[in-house]
């Protein structure tokens, strides 16, 4: 099942629409109408598990077979848009920077295909069309306790890219995106003047240390062979000339592929951090906010939706995804029921430099959601067709 032209056409435009009114997390109302209006024309039952967010509900006619989930994320960041093309963000601040508007009309394309198709693949799909991926903690969590993954065997998503060749898509089995954390590190000196320094505390000059130690973290404490990241985003201290800073605030990031790794350089972030401030007279209190868990494909699954993509796409299209060390909240989809995410290019061809995501102008190839609903829909017709789960998967895939 491959898009035809008009549903091509129709799936960049609803990718446009989503772009022009954009919405935040977990205030993606208009968004959420929008999709329940489009499945509803195509006859897809909805529910609504949550005030944003929708799940279309397929029901096959091919007989009796599993239950599986695709799953889009909705939501748009708080960026300014740079872009001038005539569908850029209408709305003042909040732009589609990461391609969550490509993912959604991809689902929707998807949701189509299958839907013209009912009689060709048997069981159900779940569309999940999920808010708040961008804010921790997102909207998955919400969606798993509401009950959206109850009997189903296995679930597929993926996410727009630019940093490769277009026509090419990248996964892997095992882990391939990392745990992820932040952390506040508050420090407390003793203000005083400037030019009497040995009568103060300098919690700037303190900052600047615990700056440099806590890198110390990655480069000496964990594994090589072992992926990490320890980023400080962020440092305030002082208030005006002439004044030794007398407090300091440092913010920050973490993460690694391994939840061991991770309880390891939570526990050295702390001890470094207070220690470092110990040396100097002063305090550090470190308050720590767990994120979302490394995402971790299954094997089978995986294999899945690489066959899928290389016949899209073409022979030798897809590559071995190295681990990438951000995250996305997909992952907790995969600690209930097993799955998998894929990369899929979306560069645009005449881009002389990789625009990054999340950046101000920020945009993709729209051929590429062409390619996602062809992938998606295969993928989700062959987890339908050849048993229950991923162990069936591993043996038609093998």
């Amino acid at each position: 099942m491959q898009p035809d032209e008009e549903l091509t056409e129709q799936v960049i435009a609803w990718r446009r629409h989503l772009h022009m009114y954009p919405e935040l997390s977990f205030e993606e109302y208009e968004t959420t109408e929008f999709i329940v209006q489009q499945l509803e024309a195509m006859g897809i039952a909805v529910e609504r598990p949550t005030p944003t967010g929708a799940i279309g509900l397929l029901e096959g006619k091919g007989g009796p077979g599993p239950t599986i989930a695709l799953r889009a994320d909705i939501d748009a960041l708080p960026i300014q848009e740079a872009n001038t093309f005539p569908y850029r963000s209408q709305r003042d601040g909040v732009m589609h920077a990461c391609g969550h508007d490509g993912h959604t009309a991809i689902l929707l394309g998807t949701a189509r295909l299958l839907a013209e198709n009912r009689d060709r693949w048997p069981g159900r799909v779940k569309l999940l069309f999920q808010p708040a991926e961008e804010m921790n903690p997102g909207g998955a969590q919400p969606f798993i306790e509401a009950g959206v993954l109850e009997g189903v065997s296995s679930i597929i998503g993926l996410h727009l890219i630019g940093t490769v060749p277009y026509g090419t898509a990248g996964i892997r089995p095992g882990p391939m995106l990392a745990n992820t954390g932040r952390f506040e590190i508050h420090i407390q000196g003793k203000a005083g003047h400037a030019s009497l320094p040995h009568q103060n505390i300098d919690a700037a000059l303190i900052a600047a240390q615990m700056l440099v130690n806590l890198q110390a973290i990655v480069s000496r404490q964990i594994d090589p062979a072992q992926p990490a990241v320890l980023t400080v985003s962020k440092i305030e201290a002082g208030t005006t000339f002439g004044l030794v800073a007398g407090n300091a605030h440092l913010l920050g990031s973490l993460g690694s592929l391994g939840d061991d790794w991770r309880e390891k350089m939570v526990a050295s972030l702390k001890r470094i951090a207070q220690h470092t401030a110990a040396l100097y007279g002063a305090e550090a209190k470190v308050t720590y906010y767990p994120g979302i868990p490394a995402l971790v494909n299954d094997p089978g699954v995986a294999a899945v939706m690489a066959e899928a993509a290389e016949a899209v796409l073409g022979p030798g299209s897809v590559f071995e995804q190295r681990p990438v060390m951000v995250g996305d909240d997909f992952a907790r989809y995969l600690q209930v029921v097993p799955g998998a995410y894929l990369f899929l290019s979306a560069k645009k061809p005449d881009q002389e430099e990789t625009v990054p995501h999340h950046h101000p102008r920020f945009d993709f190839d729209e051929r590429a959601l062409a390619k996602g609903v062809a992938i998606m829909t295969r993928a989700a017709v062959r987890l339908l067709t050849q048993g229950e789960g991923a162990d069936d998967a591993r043996v038609a895939s093998g």
